[in-house]
C-alpha cells in the first residue's frame, strides 16, 4: 500500500495537512504535492470525470471498509491485551489464590464486611427517619402553638 493510498484512506485532511507541512518544511515541496493533488483529480474532483459515478462511490465504500476492518482489529488486539492482564472471567468475584484456607478466610471476611455494611447502612435509615420525626414533631407543635393563621384581607 502506497503512502497516496494510505492518504486517501485517512481523506482529504491528511491531504491537506501533508499538503501544509511541505509548504512549511519547502515551499517547492509543497507546490509538488499541490500540482500532485490537483493532477490526479483529489482536490478538485469536479475537473475529471474519473469522480462521478458509480465507482466514486464503490471507492468511498471500499476505504469506509478497510477502515471499519481497521477498527475492530484494533479492538481485537485490546480485547487480548485486556484478557491478559485481567486473566480469565470466573464465577467467584475473586479468583482463586490457589491456597483454601486463604479464600475461605476471604470469603467468611467479604460475607463479613458485607454483613456489617448492611446494618451500618440500616442504622443510618433508623437515623435519618428518627431525626425527620423529630424535626417534623416540632413543627407540629410550633403550628399547634401558634394557633390558625391569619387570613389576608382584601
Amino acid at each position: 500500500m502506497t503512502l497516496a493510498d494510505r492518504l486517501d484512506d485517512i481523506g482529504k485532511p491528511a491531504w491537506i495537512a501533508v499538503t501544509v507541512l511541505g509548504f512549511i518544511l519547502c515551499w517547492p515541496v509543497g507546490l509538488v504535492i499541490l500540482g500532485y493533488l490537483f493532477g490526479s483529480g483529489r482536490i478538485m474532483g469536479c475537473w475529471s470525470s474519473q469522480h462521478y459515478g458509480p465507482e466514486r462511490w464503490q471507492r468511498r465504500m471500499e476505504r469506509w471498509q478497510r477502515g471499519v476492518e481497521r477498527m475492530q482489529q484494533g479492538l481485537e488486539r485490546m480485547q487480548q491485551r485486556a484478557a491478559q492482564w485481567t486473566g480469565p472471567i470466573r464465577s467467584s468475584a475473586y479468583p482463586s489464590s490457589g491456597n483454601r484456607a486463604f479464600d475461605e478466610y476471604r470469603e467468611e471476611t467479604l460475607r463479613r464486611l458485607e454483613d456489617e455494611q448492611r446494618e451500618f447502612l440500616a442504622f443510618l435509615d433508623r437515623l435519618r427517619h428518627a431525626k425527620d420525626k423529630a424535626e417534623f414533631d416540632q413543627f407540629m407543635a410550633e403550628r399547634r402553638g401558634a394557633g390558625p393563621s391569619p387570613q389576608p384581607g382584601y
